[in-house]
């Protein structure tokens, strides 16, 4: 059965770095796409970054550009969110999903892990 896992949330300073990862178990992540998707109480979810199978096609939000960096290792059946320059705008839960690309780009995957707190605070 398909299962992802996401890690690497935390409490973490203005201005300072995380890595989360997203662990998938029960199909070949190769052929998929990857998106991180975050929703901050009270708020609407929003998508984060994607990144389709082969990494050839890498998306990211207005509000992440030039701070995170997504990136997949699919020996490792694994995505990475490497976030930089975290901003008290950026907590929340971050979740990844799975899919094909045109879904993950919608905002409509089918298959989503349980999710990770990012917290910003000093």
């Amino acid at each position: 059965q398909v299962q992802l896992v996401e890690s690497g949330g935390g409490l973490v300073q203005p201005g300072g770095s995380l890595r989360l990862s997203c662990a998938a178990s029960g199909f070949i992540l190769d052929y998929y796409a990857i998106g991180w998707f975050r929703q901050a109480p009270g708020k609407e979810r929003e998508g984060v970054s994607c990144i389709g199978s082969t990494a050839d096609s890498t998306y990211y939000a207005n509000s992440v550009k030039g701070r995170f960096t997504i990136s997949r290792d699919n020996a490792k059946n694994t995505v990475y969110l490497q976030m930089n320059s975290l901003k008290p705008e950026d907590p929340a839960v971050y979740y990844c999903a799975t899919d094909d690309l045109r879904a993950v780009v919608a905002g409509t995957p089918s298959y989503w892990g349980q999710g990770t707190q990012v917290t910003v605070s000093s």
